[in-house]
């Protein structure tokens, strides 16, 4: 089964020189560093148990370097039927000991022996299978699956009570195994890619050496690719992807189908029926036609799917948040750690980080959207995984707009044709409003008061009716050493429609080291206290502010409107 690269957890900086030496095994791992008692971890965490269940939850493999029962307790509540849960180890904080905990058919073991052979010590492998043979049969590798786990639990157990077992068809890694083979005996191990009919007595393992190939559109394409290998007696699960032509890289049926499969979706140039297709995509393949728009190509070694055509180009635009890790949202995580290339602005890709040595970043200027925009769609049309940076949410003054301008001049079916989506993060503005109470909990306007992308005379008759309105106001880019003026007009704008009361709230690099909040009024206010890093928030003829128990104040504007009989 394939995981992503794992997650090092640590919770003090004493196991900081064991976590790196773990994770100099692992292309891609991060070391979690939990905050104010770790430096030097590539992500710091808060807490720890949400930290890992987070990962749990995520499919992401797990070493903890700490006592095996916190690791234990911590995910008791997530655990489900055995088979399905990803790696997890623990692992002393001196490297002295490595114990797989969970994650038995995910390879977990497999990580125990590297892990421990990186760390010099023996590995506490509890597990009888791999004891006695030294592999688990129940987990194939790459390349491999397994027929049936219940059946396949079943015969472990009886070649473990001292059945002996006879090895049909070709599996290298079996060679290596210590099993109690003999030539006459009762129980098998059949590894091949016909289908066939499930047994106690043999124990079915299929290569994925498989490919069917789609010329055109097909209705109820799951079924019919079902049907097809069982018409030809070809067992689904050695099933390694779906080929399909190039001029069908948009289709959702596709899509759908090679996810309703479990398989990859790989495209090759289009070709006159679906025999053709499979021959170009796997040329030393046995082809078996189908139908005139659907061929099976069997090949006589699992299939490195890389290799065969180019998948469809992926361009994700994603927001950050205003910094913090821990206020990144999941899928966003989960597409950072996908991307084949990440482009931005330097100071944004680098919150992004850290990286994998393969995952190639693109900086650019920040006054560079369009370019950058264009060269992601360049990336992304060759097959690609691209990931365009924004801080807080890229919809907001931010790459998202720049992205679809970007398609909407192009006239590039290519650049049509890549799965573009649009992922969500947490802004500035409700970031800064969170952290004081909830000053935008009623209507509220979003403003940039920059001027280098539209007139002012446009931003001082949106303020003008903004303030009029009674809305609440958030502004981004209040001023800089090129504006330094516009902030001051902007606040005589308001002023004209609110009293000096007006609660005020000031937060400057909110979710990032060294962040503060400051609670003001708008008579109060000046352009001096204010920088291109401040997020400022001016309340409403309804905003209300009250003391917080621990010092500061909580600022909130209610959902009703009229009289306010608490301010």
């Amino acid at each position: 089964m394939a995981h992503s690269a794992p997650a090092i957890v640590i919770l003090g900086n004493g196991s900081l020189a064991t976590a790196r030496k773990i994770a100099q095994l692992y292309p891609g791992a991060l070391i979690h560093g939990l905050a104010a008692r770790v430096e030097g971890a590539d992500r710091v965490y808060h807490e720890f148990g949400a930290t890992l269940r987070e990962l749990y939850q995520q499919d992401t493999p797990i070493i903890a370097l700490c006592a095996a029962g916190i690791v234990i307790r911590t995910l008791a509540p997530l655990l489900l039927e055995k088979g399905a849960e990803p790696p997890v180890l623990a692992v002393a904080e001196d490297g002295s000991a490595v114990v797989p905990l969970l994650g038995g058919l995910g390879g977990v073991n497999v990580m125990a022996r590297e892990i421990a052979a990186g760390l010099q010590v023996a590995a506490a492998i509890t597990t009888s299978g791999e004891l006695r043979f030294g592999t688990c049969l129940l987990n194939p590798p790459s390349g491999y699956a397994l027929g049936d786990l219940e059946l396949g639990k079943r015969f472990v157990s009886d070649l473990l009570a001292g059945h002996s077992v006879r090895i049909e068809g070709g599996a290298p890694w079996l060679d290596q195994a210590q099993l109690p083979e003999d030539p006459q005996a009762q129980r098998s191990i059949h590894v091949g890619t016909a289908e066939r009919e499930a047994s106690a007595n043999e124990l079915l393992i299929y290569p994925r050496s498989v490919a069917v190939a789609v010329s055109a559109e097909v209705a109820d394409l799951p079924n019919r690719v079902r049907a097809a290998l069982q018409q030809a007696k070809v067992a689904v699960q050695a099933l390694a992807c779906l080929v399909a032509a190039d001029d069908l890289i948009a289709s959702a049926a596709l899509r759908e189908a090679a996810l309703e499969l479990g398989v990859p979706l790989r495209f090759v140039a289009a070709a006159a029926d679906g025999g053709e297709l499979a021959r170009s995509a796997v040329p030393d393949a046995t082809i078996i036609a189908v139908a005139q728009c659907l061929a099976i190509a069997v090949a006589a070694q699992p299939l490195d799917v890389t290799q065969i055509g180019r998948p469809r180009g992926r361009l994700a635009v994603i927001g950050l948040g205003p910094g913090a890790a821990e206020l990144m949202v999941p899928v966003v995580k989960a597409e950072l750690a996908r991307a084949t290339d990440v482009l931005g602005y330097e100071t944004y890709v680098r919150m992004a980080g850290p990286f994998r040595s393969d995952q190639v970043q693109h900086c650019t200027d920040n006054r560079e959207e369009m370019q950058r925009a264009r060269h992601a769609f360049e990336l992304a049309a060759q097959g690609r995984s691209v990931i365009v940076v924004s801080s807080g949410d890229p919809g907001v003054f931010a790459m998202a707009a720049a992205v679809l301008e970007a398609l909407h001049e192009s006239s590039d079916p290519a650049w049509h044709n890549v799965d573009l989506e649009i992922l969500p993060g947490v802004s500035a503005s409700l970031a800064t409003a969170a952290q004081a109470g909830a000053p935008l909990g009623h209507d509220f306007c979003v403003m940039s008061l920059s001027d280098n992308l539209k007139p002012w005379s446009i931003i001082e008759k949106r303020l003008d009716l903004a303030a009029e309105a009674d809305l609440a106001l958030a502004f981004y880019n209040p001023i800089s050493r090129s504006r330094p003026w516009q902030l001051g007009r902007a606040l005589e704008i308001v002023a004209q429609h609110r009293t000096p009361e007006t609660p005020v709230v000031l937060g400057r690099d909110i979710g990032r080291p060294g962040q503060t909040l400051r609670v003001t009024t708008l008579g109060a206010l000046t352009p001096e206290q204010v920088d291109m890093r401040t997020m400022v928030l001016i309340g409403s003829s309804t905003t209300c502010v009250f003391p917080r128990a621990e010092g500061g104040d909580w600022v909130y504007t209610p959902r009703w409107y009229g009289s306010k009989p608490l301010c």
